[in-house]
């Protein structure tokens, strides 16, 4: 059956300015970190896709490894795309990386100009693009120079195979060079994608920290894992669930569900009933709250299994104000728990 979209699907999505860049995102991205590799149904992924479009979620967040196997969420994207969203590209956020792992020698992973334009053009391929809207280099690599992967990013933007460049899970020292680099080469530095969460408060530390090195550069962010894994829902409260990610040892182990970080967890989903969300919502909704300068985070990036999973985390949106009460009850629990395993070693 043709899809055709939501004619009201951009009234209740709220849409953020990235930085000082003349782009917007929603609240709420979609990551296809998961479930959109070759283990997952084709019709479950395209009515997940469908449904986040019609309810405003206009960005798509993809890496060159996504799957099971490498590649694949890509290239059933780019089906998706054909099947259903070409009439809408322009109003679209697609986003890649590259950084990690993806194919063997020398040139299969990290940020040498070899790897990340050849993996973009990989990408573009995969998902039938003639560009892609933001592309990041995924992680910073030690022993290539900074200069040559930020030049990288700027030949993408300045070849049209990108529109603007990303970093993800720099340093705030790291993420200031890196925009130094792209304003000298005329690429300005538009967003970082960190890891963020309730229990991942990284990006809060230091002097200065992430949000105050990318305010000075003008840049967004758009925090990723907001849900530390799964370990901020309700999936856990009672123990581990077989069919569970943890049961299965997909990206959160057993063992890092620890009586002490549970008991976190089991105190923080007090707080959000007593709000009247689900920790899940709770958590994105902190993610996204005002601060003294407003929200350092333009996006909340969420992936979803099913439809009903996606329509629960949107709820969040529904109430994204805080009271100081709640936030310092909040602060008891939500503190780092060293859960970050995209920290550089």
């Amino acid at each position: 059956m043709t899809y055709s979209a939501a004619e009201n699907r951009y009234e209740t999505m709220p849409y953020r300015r990235v930085g000082r860049s003349g782009l917007k995102l929603p609240a709420i991205s979609l990551g296809l970190w998961h479930n959109f590799g070759d283990d997952k149904r084709f019709d479950e992924q395209r009515a997940i896709l469908r449904r986040a479009f019609d309810l405003g979620v206009n960005h798509f967040d993809l890496a060159n490894n996504y799957g099971p196997p490498d590649g694949s969420a890509e290239t059933n994207f780019g089906r998706h795309l054909k099947d259903d969203f070409k009439p809408y590209r322009d109003e679209l956020v697609i986003s890649t990386k590259a950084g990690y792992y993806m194919w063997p020698g020398p040139y299969g992973e990290w940020g040498s100009r070899k790897y990340l334009v050849s993996s973009l053009d990989q990408s573009l391929q995969r998902m039938g693009l003639e560009y892609v809207d933001i592309f990041y280099s995924h992680r910073p690599d030690p022993e290539t120079p900074l200069e040559e992967t930020m030049g990288a990013l700027d030949y993408a933007v300045r070849s049209g195979k990108a529109l603007y460049a990303g970093i993800s899970s720099y340093t705030p020292e790291q993420t200031l060079e890196a925009a130094r680099i792209l304003k000298d080469l005329g690429t300005p530095l538009l967003i970082h994608q960190p890891s963020y969460s309730m229990l991942n408060r990284w990006t809060e530390d230091g002097s200065p920290n992430l949000y105050e090195a990318l305010d000075q550069v003008g840049a967004g962010s758009i925090a990723f894992s907001p849900l530390a894994q799964g370990m901020l829902t309700n999936r856990y409260l009672n123990g581990v669930p077989a069919d569970s990610r943890a049961a299965k040892e997909r990206f959160l182990s057993e063992a890092s569900l620890t009586e002490d970080r549970l008991n976190r967890v089991r105190g923080l989903n007090a707080i959000a009933e007593g709000r009247g969300q689900s920790l899940a919502q709770m958590a994105i909704a902190w993610i996204l709250r005002d601060q003294p300068k407003g929200s350092p985070v333009t996006s909340a990036l969420v992936g979803a299994s099913s439809v009903a999973q996606l329509e629960d985390t949107l709820g969040a949106l529904n109430k994204l104000d805080f009271t100081e009460e709640e936030l310092t009850a909040i602060d008891e629990f939500a503190v780092e728990s060293d859960i970050n395993r995209w920290a550089q070693k």
